[in-house]
């Protein structure tokens, strides 16, 4: 039997309409108002807002109520959608002055302490991206080799590879030139290490590693199909670096070229 995943999101979304910050409170206020309760706010909320909800109420009961209810239920319904809009504010970047609905402005002032908001966000979310990333990483075999590998270029091909699978195609590119840049530096001989970190003040690029491997490869004793399959993901990386975000095939060669590279470096 598959996992379920459809299913989780619709008992996710489920749950978090009848959770939605705010909208208790909002239900709270009209029903303490409907039912001539009102003065009942004076206990738990601070004066100068009990004093303001108390005009407004005085000013037209009706309309008072309606207005609470009708800010419970856009609390209810928009909540996936203000969620997203938490997640994203702390992503990208913001404009200074933008107004928010009313209701939106309350719930994210009463989920200041909680964050249901944002939990609500990152849950979608990575549900979201589960069959995506399962699809990609069927795409993938595993990447044995025989020498050693540092602990270093190890975390850098998993970020790279999760990078990938999460649809961070881009930042793929880029942990794939660091997987290579670290594994190089291991495999490099000594005497033919210090004279790099010389020549380029500890500051080589993959591209200086790659000319300074293929120029010293009877040094090196690495396989001389390594360069034109590691210059794969130097090109790709650089593309993602000064000509814009990579499609998800373009990050998928690139990291296949890596751990093919990994192959040939360390056997």
């Amino acid at each position: 039997m598959s996992l379920p995943v459809a299913q989780l999101e619709e008992q996710l979304l489920a749950l978090s309409s009848s959770v939605a910050p705010g909208r208790e409170f909002c239900e709270a206020i009209a029903e303490l108002a409907h039912s001539g309760r009102f003065r009942e706010l004076r206990t738990v909320l601070p004066p100068v807002v009990y004093c303001e909800l108390h005009a407004r109420f005085a000013a037209d009961p009706a309309a008072f109520i309606a207005g609470w209810r009708q800010l419970a239920l856009e609390m209810r319904h928009g909540f996936i959608q203000h969620a997203r809009q938490r997640l994203t504010s702390l992503t990208r970047i913001q404009r200074p002055g933008t107004s928010a609905p009313v209701w939106q402005a309350i719930q994210r002032a009463l989920d200041g302490q909680q964050n249901d908001l944002l939990r609500a966000a990152f849950a979608f979310e990575l549900l979201e991206l589960v069959e995506p990333a399962v699809a990609r990483a069927i795409q993938l075999r595993e990447c044995v080799v025989t020498a050693a590998c540092s602990d270093e270029a190890d975390r850098y091909l998993d970020e790279a590879t999760r990078c990938y699978f999460y649809g961070l195609f881009t930042a793929c590119a880029g942990l794939c030139r660091s997987v290579l840049e670290e594994a190089i530096r291991q495999k490099l001989p000594p005497q033919l290490g210090r004279l790099i970190r010389a020549r380029y003040r500890n500051a080589a690029t993959l591209g200086n590693l790659l000319h300074e491997v293929n120029n010293n490869l009877h040094l090196t004793g690495i396989d001389p199909g390594f360069p034109r399959v590691a210059n794969r993901v130097n090109d790709a990386g650089k593309r993602a670096v000064h000509q814009g975000l990579l499609t998800e095939e373009e990050a998928r060669l690139c990291l296949q070229s890596a751990r093919h590279a990994l192959q040939l470096l360390l056997g």
